[in-house]
């Protein structure tokens, strides 16, 4: 390995001699060298000559220092004009590193950050992510309706066994957290009702009050956000445990669809259980509802069912039961889309997964608002 070294001759215009290993592990000598030609700036015009005949290496580190030293423009002119005192190689190597340097030149510099800057740049940014998921779900929706409408079509593709398995896993093994906490829900409200009433003398508008929010609201509202928390969360965890596994990457490879093979079945299944979910969450809120009032209020049960049945309509049952499917359709498919985009890790995996049970709860509640403002300017 040789050392690198530099030559000034002081004959006629000047002559710069550049000899050895122009190097990055030479790089604190190279310093050293060129702080010759600080001393002799006047050495460098146009006339200078310079020979790089004597070099045995040179990489990207050596042309960076022999350009800020010399100047960009002197060893354009200089490479320009043809001669044999540097190799084409390494020609091509000076002036690719002048045009990355040019280049990297005339990025600008940075400004000073401000608060509101900062502030309103983060909020543009979170703006774009939503844009850009937004239009994910959307592209992710209509791939699953149109692979669901081409398997309807062809029942021997149906995937019964899956579809009874999840049905089991959504639907019948939630049943008792589900009829549970809407019974304390339904007891907690009459309990309210009960207590608030009472100081108007209208004790029996309690029977009312747990029936029109169980019907209407409670009752699909609270099956969903429990379906979200508890099935959303299990859905996306389970696809993106199996693309951190490189499961999908198989099944592609085997020729058979991801989507129907794991979005399909989840998604009949949910739209089957979450209708039957809600139903029972509105019978146990009602329940619970009509216990307290018999236990607070001296409302028998049969009363409060004969109540119940001469004022409030079966509409406001069917208005409630309305949602399950499209709270159970975006569900499905908000918690199949984040197990779809989990990279590959244990931290995206968990990442996802609060993603999915988030924006779940958010776009039900969403759809739950959207509803109330449609009944009511129907009149429902």
């Amino acid at each position: 390995m040789a050392q690198p070294s530099l030559t000034v001759s002081t004959e006629r215009s000047g002559q710069l001699n550049f000899v050895g290993d122009w190097t990055l592990e030479h790089y604190h000598l190279l310093k050293q060298q060129l702080n010759i030609l600080v001393e002799h700036q006047n050495l460098i015009s146009a006339e200078t000559e310079i020979d790089l005949t004597g070099l045995t290496r040179l990489d990207t580190v050596g042309c960076q220092l022999l350009i800020d030293h010399i100047g960009e423009d002197h060893w354009q002119a200089w490479l320009a004009q043809p001669n044999d005192r540097i190799a084409e190689a390494r020609r091509q190597l000076l002036l690719t590193v002048m045009a990355a340097l040019k280049e990297d030149g005339s990025v600008a510099t940075p400004r000073q950050s401000s608060l509101l800057a900062d502030s309103l740049a983060s909020i543009g940014q979170k703006f774009s992510e939503l844009s850009a998921h937004s239009l994910q779900l959307i592209a992710f929706i209509g791939l699953s309706l149109s692979v669901l409408l081409r398997v309807l079509y062809q029942p021997k593709r149906w995937r019964i066994t899956s579809f009874f398995a999840h049905l089991e896993q959504t639907g019948f093994n939630a049943l008792p957290i589900v009829a549970l906490l809407t019974f304390l829900i339904g007891a907690v409200v009459a309990f309210l009702g009960a207590t608030l009433l009472t100081k108007f003398g209208a004790n029996i508008y309690t029977v009312h009050l747990v029936a029109f929010s169980f019907l209407r609201e409670f009752g699909p509202l609270l099956a969903a956000i429990i379906i979200a928390g508890r099935t959303a969360s299990a859905f996306t965890a389970q696809i993106g445990s199996m693309r951190s596994h490189e499961e999908i990457d198989a099944i592609r490879v085997l020729g058979l669809n991801a989507i129907e093979l794991l979005v399909i079945p989840r998604l009949l299944a949910l739209l089957v259980a979450l209708p039957i979910l809600t139903f029972v969450a509105m019978m146990s809120g009602i329940l619970g509802g009509m216990l307290v009032a018999q236990a607070t209020l001296d409302i028998s049960s049969t009363m409060f069912l004969s109540v119940l049945q001469q004022n409030v309509g079966l509409h406001h049952f069917w208005v409630g039961m309305a949602k399950a499917p499209f709270f159970a359709f975006i569900i499905v498919m908000i918690s199949c889309l984040e197990g779809f985009k989990v990279s590959g890790s244990a931290q995206s995996v968990g990442e996802h997964t609060t993603a999915s049970v988030v924006q779940s709860i958010f776009m039900v509640i969403v759809i739950d608002a959207i509803f109330a403002v449609v009944c009511m300017e129907m009149g429902w």
